[in-house]
C-alpha cells in the first residue's frame, strides 16, 4: 500500500515521521518549497537544512529512522494539471497544503476515487481543546478546529503535532495497518 503526502511542511513532515515510526514503508511525498528558519518550530527539519529542498531533506531524515523505506519524492508544485497524474498510484492521500484552494483541489480531484483522504483544517493558534475529526462521505476525514487558520494566527508545534498525529492514526487505522490483538 502506498501513501501519498501532498505537502512536506508542518502537517506533511510530521504525519510522515509518525507513519514511518509506526512501520509504514511506502511513501510518495511532493512539495516544491525550501526549508526556512521559520519552519523549524513545527516541521521535521534541522537548522543545517535551511535553504534546502523540503522533500529531499525529509527523505534523508526519514531514512535515518528506516533505512529500507521505499520513498518517492517529487520536488514540484502540485497543481490541478498534475495532481491526478502524480498521486493516482497511491492508495491513501494525506492533504498537507497551506492554502485552502489546494485543499479544495485535492478533494475535488480525488473524492470519487474511493481513496482514503485525510486532511487538516484549523491548525493554527495554541488552543488544542477544540480539535475534532469529521468524516465526509465514505472516505474523507478532516482533523483540526475548523476555525483558526494560518492566515490569521501563528502556528505552534504542540497543536500542529497533535493534528498530524491524529491524521497519522487515521491513516494507520483506516488503512488497515494496525494489528488486531
Amino acid at each position: 500500500m502506498k501513501i501519498g503526502i501532498l505537502g512536506a511542511g508542518g502537517i506533511g513532515s510530521n504525519v510522515a515521521v509518525n507513519l514511518v515510526r509506526s512501520g509504514v514503508s511506502n511513501l510518495k511525498i511532493a512539495d516544491f518549497d525550501r526549508i526556512d528558519l521559520s519552519n523549524l518550530n513545527r516541521q521535521f527539519y534541522f537548522h543545517d537544512q535551511i535553504g534546502k529542498s523540503k522533500v529531499e531533506m525529509l527523505k534523508e531524515n526519514l531514512e535515518r529512522i528506516a533505512p529500507d523505506l521505499e520513498i518517492e519524492i517529487i520536488d514540484t508544485k502540485i497543481e490541478e494539471t498534475n495532481a491526478k497524474e502524480l498521486f493516482d498510484d497511491c492508495d491513501i492521500l494525506v492533504e498537507a497544503f497551506d492554502k485552502k484552494e489546494y485543499k479544495k483541489l485535492l478533494i475535488e480531484e480525488f473524492h470519487s476515487s474511493n481513496k482514503l483522504i485525510v486532511s487538516a483544517s484549523g491548525i493554527a493558534h495554541h488552543d488544542t481543546d477544540n480539535i475534532l475529526t469529521k468524516k465526509f462521505g465514505e472516505n474523507i476525514y478532516v482533523v483540526g478546529d475548523f476555525k483558526k487558520g494560518i492566515e490569521e494566527y501563528k502556528t505552534y508545534s504542540p497543536k500542529v503535532l497533535i493534528v498530524a498525529s491524529i491524521m497519522a492514526n487515521i491513516v494507520m487505522e483506516k488503512g488497515g495497518y494496525y494489528e488486531e490483538v
